[in-house]
C-alpha cells in the first residue's frame, strides 16, 4: 500500500495481518492523491490507522513545529488515538505526539508543546483555551482530521471546530470521518474541504454483521432484576459495556452491583480524568469485566475482547445504536448486542432493524432453576480445570483435615456446592419469572397504554435535535427525561411519555412561544409499523397561514430568535453560550 518500512514493522510488532476496508481505501489516496477526504465508516472499522499511518509517514521528523492537527470529541477518544500513534510510530525516532485534553494538568500540556510535538491530538474546548494562551500555534499545520465528526456536532462543537479550523493555513488537506453525514457535516466538507474524495465504507448506520443482536421484554420495574439474572447466567464469560441514558443512572446501577458482589465499575461526565483513566485501565486489563457507560463516556473505548454491549435503554437516535453495538465483535471476532426493552419500546426494534439493516433475536431471561444449573456447572468445570500447586501445602495441612478426609465423595461435594450456591439460592429462591407477556414478540406492537405520543409541532427547522429537544421538553415540563423517548423530524417531533405525565407536558408545551409562533402539543395515534402520525392534505400553522406538506411533515421557515425566553432552542443547538436561556449547559 506504499508504507514505510518503520510503519510496516510497528504494524508487524502490534500484531496485524490485513488492513481494513477503511483502511484498504484511505491509505493510498492520502499517501499518493494529496486529496482531501470525507470518509463515512462506522465505531471499529480501523479509522485511526487509516488517517494514521499516512500522517505520520507525511511528517518532517527534523521539524518540530506542529504539522499535523487531530481533533475528536471525547478525552477518551483523544488518549486512545495519541496511543495509536505512538505505537505506529514507534521506530520512527524524533516523532513527539502531543495529548491536549480538558480534565487533566494544562500546564503539562503546555510543557509538552514546547518541547515540540509534530501532531497534537486534542478536544475541541481545550484545543481553543490553549490557541487563546498562544500556546499551539497552527501556521505549518498541513493537514487536519476531524474524526467522530458527527459525534462533535451532536455534542455542540460545531462553532468551536469552525473557529479552530479558521486559524489552520489555507493550503492544508481536510480528512473528515464520521459515521453519519448530516446535513451539517456536508456544509463544513463544502466550507473547509477542496474536492474531497468520498470513501464509504459499509451501509449509514448499518451493523456489523459479527453481532448477534437480541432482546428481551421486561417490565420496567423488573430491568434491574434481569440485568442481574443475565450477568450470573453468562458468569465469567461477561466482558463488556452496559449503556445507560443518564449519569444518575449509571452510578447508580454501578453502586448496586457491586454492593450485590459484582465486578464492575463506571465512566461517565462527573469523573476526574484521573478518576476515568484509572477506571479504564482497570477495565483493560479485565481487573473490572462489567463497564457502565452512558453514550458519551464510551466514545473512545477501544477495548479488543469484548464479548457484550447491553442497552439498559435503547438510546434515542438510531445512529448511536450502532455506535453502541459497534464497541464488540471488533477486529473480525463476534459479539452479542443485548437489550433489556421496556415493554412500552417494543415498537421501536422494527425502525432499528429497518435503519440499520439487522435483525433482531427475541430471548427469554433466564429462569431461577437456569441460573442455579448454570452456576454449578460453571464452579464445578472450574475445579476440574484446576492445576494443582504442591509446592502450597505441607504435611501439616492434610493433617489438620482428618474431619474432611473422613467423609465420602459424594458428602464433601455437596458441602462445597452448598456453599459456593448459598448467596444465589438466597437471591433465586421463588424467584418470579421475569419476561413480559408475547405481545411484543414480533418487536413491532403498539406500546402498552401504560404510556402515551404526543405530537409537538416543532423540529429540526426550529433548530432542535434529539438531545436538545430532550432537554427542552424536561425543562419546561418537569418531567424526568429518563422518563421521555424523543423522535425530531423536520418540522415536527414526537414524545412518548408514561400516562402519569402526559398531562403536565401538554399543559406546559401548550404555553410556549417560537418566534411568536405557539407551540401546539396534542395525544396522536401511532403506527407499529412506523411509529409516527399521518398528515393528510394542506393545514394551517398557528399563525394563521396554510402550508403545505413535505414528506409527512410541513415547510416552514426555520426559528430564528424571539419568542419565550424557556423555549429558545437555537441555544441548545450546537453553541456555546446558553446565558441567554436561563439554562445551564449541560454535559453528556
Amino acid at each position: 500500500m506504499g508504507l514505510a518500512p518503520v510503519l510496516l514493522q510497528a504494524i508487524e510488532k502490534m500484531g496485524f495481518e490485513k488492513p481494513t476496508p477503511i483502511q484498504e481505501a484511505s491509505i493510498p489516496v492520502l499517501l499518493e492523491t494529496g486529496r482531501d477526504i470525507l470518509g463515512l465508516a462506522q465505531t471499529g472499522t480501523g479509522k485511526t490507522a487509516a488517517f494514521g499511518l499516512p500522517l505520520l509517514q507525511l511528517l518532517q521528523a527534523d521539524n518540530k513545529h506542529t504539522q499535523a492537527l487531530v481533533v475528536c470529541p471525547t478525552r477518551e477518544l483523544c488518549n486512545q488515538i495519541s496511543r495509536d500513534l505512538t505505537s505506529f510510530s514507534s521506530f520512527m525516532p524524533g516523532i513527539e505526539i502531543a495529548a491536549v485534553y480538558g480534565g487533566s494538568s494544562m500546564d503539562k500540556q503546555i510543557q509538552s508543546l514546547r518541547r515540540g510535538a509534530q501532531i497534537i491530538v486534542a478536544t475541541p474546548g481545550r484545543l481553543m483555551d490553549l490557541m487563546s494562551r498562544r500556546a499551539v500555534k497552527l501556521e505549518q499545520v498541513s493537514m487536519v482530521v476531524l474524526d467522530e465528526a458527527d459525534e462533535m456536532l451532536n455534542m455542540g462543537f460545531e462553532e468551536d471546530v469552525e473557529h479552530i479550523l479558521s486559524f489552520t493555513p489555507a493550503g492544508k488537506r481536510v480528512c473528515l470521518f464520521s459515521a453519519t453525514m448530516p446535513p451539517e457535516i456536508r456544509r463544513i466538507a463544502k466550507k473547509y474541504m477542496t474536492e474531497p474524495l468520498e470513501i464509504s465504507v459499509g451501509k449509514q448506520n448499518a451493523g456489523n454483521e459479527n453481532i448477534e443482536h437480541e432482546y428481551a421484554v421486561v417490565n420496567s420495574r423488573d430491568k434491574y432484576a434481569a440485568l442481574k439474572r443475565v450477568l450470573d447466567y453468562t458468569g465469567d464469560h461477561f466482558y463488556g459495556i452496559i449503556f445507560c441514558t443518564t449519569k444518575i443512572e449509571t452510578q447508580d446501577i454501578s453502586d448496586k452491583l457491586i454492593k450485590d458482589g459484582y465486578n464492575s465499575d463506571c465512566l461517565h461526565g462527573d469523573l476526574s480524568q484521573q478518576q476515568r483513566e484509572k477506571v479504564m485501565n482497570r477495565f483493560r486489563h479485565k481487573a473490572v469485566r462489567i463497564m457502565l457507560a452512558t453514550d458519551v463516556a464510551a466514545r473512545g473505548i477501544d477495548v479488543s475482547g469484548l464479548t457484550h454491549v447491553v442497552h439498559y435503554h435503547l438510546p434515542d437516535a438510531i445512529e448511536n445504536y450502532t455506535h453502541r453495538s459497534g464497541r464488540t465483535a471488533r477486529a473480525g471476532k463476534t459479539g452479542i448486542s443485548f437489550t433489556l426493552l421496556n415493554v412500552r419500546e417494543a415498537y421501536r426494534l422494527k425502525e432499528i432493524e429497518k435503519k440499520a439493516n439487522i435483525r433482531f433475536k427475541r430471548i427469554q431471561i433466564p429462569g431461577a432453576r437456569e441460573v442455579l444449573d448454570r452456576k454449578l456447572l460453571t464452579f464445578t468445570q472450574t475445579i476440574a480445570s484446576q492445576d494443582v500447586d504442591e509446592n502450597m501445602f505441607s504435611q501439616e495441612h492434610f493433617e489438620n483435615m482428618e474431619v474432611l478426609m473422613a467423609m465420602d465423595k459424594q458428602e464433601i461435594v455437596k458441602k462445597i456446592l452448598t456453599l459456593e450456591l448459598k448467596r444465589f439460592a438466597a437471591d433465586y429462591l421463588n424467584a418470579p419469572d421475569l419476561n413480559a407477556g408475547d405481545r411484543a414478540a414480533t418487536g413491532v406492537e403498539q406500546a402498552s397504554g401504560s404510556s402515551s405520543r404526543i405530537f409537538v409541532s416543532v423540529g429540526k427547522k426550529d433548530g432542535f435535535e434529539t438531545m436538545n429537544f430532550k432537554d427542552w421538553v424536561a425543562e419546561v415540563s418537569g418531567v424526568k427525561k429518563k422518563n421521555l423517548h424523543v423522535y425530531v423530524k423536520g418540522v415536527y417531533s414526537f414524545v412518548d411519555a408514561e400516562a402519569e405525565d402526559v398531562a403536565a407536558l401538554l399543559e406546559t408545551l401548550n404555553k410556549q412561544e417560537i418566534e411568536g409562533r405557539i407551540v401546539r402539543a396534542e395525544i396522536t395515534a401511532r403506527t407499529p409499523e412506523q411509529g409516527e402520525r399521518k398528515f393528510k392534505g394542506k393545514g394551517r400553522s398557528n399563525n394563521g397561514h396554510d402550508r403545505e406538506r413535505e414528506g409527512g411533515g410541513w415547510k416552514k421557515q426555520p426559528w430564528s430568535g424571539g419568542g419565550n425566553k424557556s423555549s429558545k432552542p437555537g441555544n441548545f443547538a450546537g453553541k456555546r453560550d446558553f446565558a441567554s436561556t436561563g439554562f445551564k449547559k449541560k454535559k453528556y
